[in-house]
């Protein structure tokens, strides 16, 4: 396993890739964290490793925007679960939760990978294309037959008739 890539956090709140040698935002470590990269956050002046608290405020922004994931019940249901009793239950519980999909998404795409080689995204493009292809000859065929002109026909072609 690999270590994590580092990023330090300056007091001026500026985030700093030590591989790529630049500053970044937290959109690039929202990039990076999807892309599957292993992070690693330390505060510059006292090295403590604060990844939960970025990773909370990339969270937090995400749920600000036009479609969050949690629900305000969720959220209530997770404070509620902060009791300590509860919390170390409800935290593998999630985290198996979400491994297990994961686990899913993974064989699915792999499943899909099978059935469609290659670029699967591509693949069903091109195919709805085809597809819609079809459709116009199709439509165009009808109103040949029924003396109409075709609605895929340029309109230079379909104003002569």
């Amino acid at each position: 396993m690999t270590d994590p890539r580092l990023i330090k956090k300056y007091p001026n709140r500026r985030l700093y890739d030590t591989e790529e040698s630049r500053y970044i935002t937290l959109v690039d470590v929202q990039r990076l964290v999807r892309e599957g990269t292993d992070i690693k956050v330390v505060d510059s002046q006292s090295g403590d490793d604060i990844t939960r608290g970025i990773l909370i405020q990339i969270i937090t922004e995400q749920e600000a925007g036009g479609n969050p994931l949690f629900t305000t019940d969720m959220l209530t249901r997770f404070i509620r679960f902060y009791d300590e009793s509860l919390q170390d239950a409800f935290s593998s519980f999630l985290d198996q939760s979400l491994k297990l999909y994961s686990e899913q998404q993974a064989q699915m795409q792999a499943q899909l990978d099978q059935l469609v080689p290659g670029d699967a995204l591509q693949n069903w493009t091109d195919l709805t294309e085809r597809n819609m292809e079809l459709w116009r000859e199709m439509q165009d065929s009808f109103f040949q037959a029924a003396a109409l002109p075709g609605i895929s026909r340029p309109a230079q072609a379909r104003r002569k008739k």
